[in-house]
């Protein structure tokens, strides 16, 4: 059964909100490069929308209600938002859930050195990357500082046109040829991923002097003495903004586009959905890449303790009544797909692949191979969404990632599944993706949110 192109639907009107949301979408991109500033942009966007902060609400005694608004942070790197609907809670919330972290270089806690007059930064690369995508390229330096006195000093060079940009060096192709003769996953080490600062030596140091060159202008515009490293979180980053891409300006080009376009549709989603009957939610989590773990990691307790403290405000929090609120809610695991790329058919199955421009994603399970991994939705479930997205005419499409034995992937559905509420993965078709630019489709934004928002209203 293949899916119309939803870009043959569209009228006048269409494509303009199709355009007013992109270019909103692409501001989102460029304003959150960490899962730090995508979190903090989002606080930003939901204060403006009315939601208040869940720990001001605790601190003042606050009772919450229907229609009330409210969000939860967990290290400024998750943030989970409720808009509290009509219905008791305890039959359940419809959940978005995406995340925000996204593959990328990780500058190391003893990370600057100096050799034959250049001066670099140590890194550790940071969820399924093609190593080799990353070297002579402009790469922008992002992330905080923290100092022992407390303070926290923010961080971003390369992304003012007036800033310097920093690379990874390649090797020529006039001396490649052992070089070539590697397989992919070899020909750049990780250990080789080093960040090139600088080359230029302060005058009057005989020892290290381009690295004392670096240290003196951290000093001067961050106040940072090396040893900060030690408590600094640095990521690594493609320089640039993001761009209309292709001639007919159909597509986005972005970094971060895994899983940042699926936060950016469900929490826009969330934010324009109004007068709801069941409580509405989303989450965005950080540590998707590398498996959920860790604090801020959607395996850790956050979002379960937020829900726990908004039914105490609420008047209704039992240990029973927070398992029959999880169990009873429905979720969408916001997450990508991979979207159908004629120049390696062979990977695909074309009659079960996600195609860019027909619209809205499900994968009714991820997995590898044998769905190892997997949380593997129920028919019923897919038969509820197939019911009020056809109702609503929203493009959408069923896919999986690739070939059965071709590999396989997988996203926070199977931690949500946990507590026995409905989930299925849902997002956009994404190409190109982990590499350090991705290109998605115009038209599946559009529809992506407005099937979220849709989820949000009726289910």
């Amino acid at each position: 059964m293949e899916r119309p192109n939803a870009w043959k639907s569209y009228k006048e009107n269409d494509l303009k909100a199709l355009e007013t949301l992109c270019e909103e979408y692409k501001d989102f991109l460029d304003k959150g490069k960490t899962e730090r500033e995508c979190v903090k942009n989002t606080i930003e966007m939901a204060k403006a929308a009315g939601y208040k902060d869940l720990a001001d609400v605790i601190k003042a005694g606050e009772s919450l209600k229907a229609g009330d608004k409210v969000y939860a942070v967990c290290m400024g790197k998750t943030i989970a938002l409720f808009h509290i609907g009509k219905k008791n809670i305890e039959d359940g919330m419809n959940i978005l859930g995406a995340h925000v972290d996204s593959p990328r270089l990780d500058v190391k806690q003893n990370p600057l050195y100096e050799d034959s007059d250049f001066a670099y930064m140590d890194t550790h690369y940071y969820g399924g990357v093609k190593k080799y995508q990353w070297v002579a390229m402009p790469l922008a330096i992002h992330g905080v500082v923290a100092k022992k006195d407390g303070q926290v000093v923010n961080v971003v060079i390369g992304e003012d046109e007036n800033d310097p940009v920093v690379s990874i060096t390649d090797l020529l192709p006039h001396l490649g040829a052992k070089q070539m003769e590697k397989k992919a996953g070899s020909v750049i080490e990780g250990e080789n991923l080093d960040v090139l600062i600088g080359s230029k030596p302060l005058e009057g140091e005989e020892k290290d002097a381009v690295k004392a060159t670096i240290l003196k202008l951290l000093k001067e515009k961050y106040d940072m003495e090396e040893e900060d490293f030690l408590s600094a979180e640095l990521e690594v980053v493609p320089a640039g903004k993001a761009r209309d891409t292709g001639l007919d300006r159909s597509m986005i080009m972005s970094y971060g586009q895994d899983d940042r376009v699926c936060a950016f549709t469900s929490l826009k989603a969330l934010l324009d959905v109004e007068d709801i009957e069941k409580t509405a939610c989303c989450i965005l989590v950080d540590k998707e890449e590398i498996g959920s773990v860790g604090a801020t990691g959607m395996e850790s307790k956050f979002f379960e303790n937020a829900v726990a403290e908004l039914l105490d405000r609420m008047g209704q929090y039992s240990e029973l009544t927070l398992r029959r609120v999880l169990a009873n809610s429905k979720m969408l695991s916001s997450d990508v797909n991979a979207a159908y790329d004629p120049l390696f058919a062979d990977v695909y199955e074309k009659k079960n692949a996600s195609f860019a421009g027909r619209g809205m994603v499900f994968s009714k399970f991820t997995g590898s191979r044998g769905k190892s991994g997997s949380n593997d939705a129920n028919a019923e479930y897919i038969a509820e969404i197939r019911n009020i997205m056809d109702d609503e005419g929203i493009h959408y499409q069923l896919a999986e990632l690739g070939k059965v034995d071709i590999g396989g992937g997988g996203t926070i559905a199977y931690i949500l599944a946990l507590y026995g509420m409905d989930v299925i993965d849902c997002g956009v078709a994404v190409l190109n993706m982990h590499a350090p630019w991705e290109v998605t489709s115009k038209a599946d934004v559009y529809e992506t949110k407005r099937g979220y928002e849709v989820f949000l209203k009726r289910m």
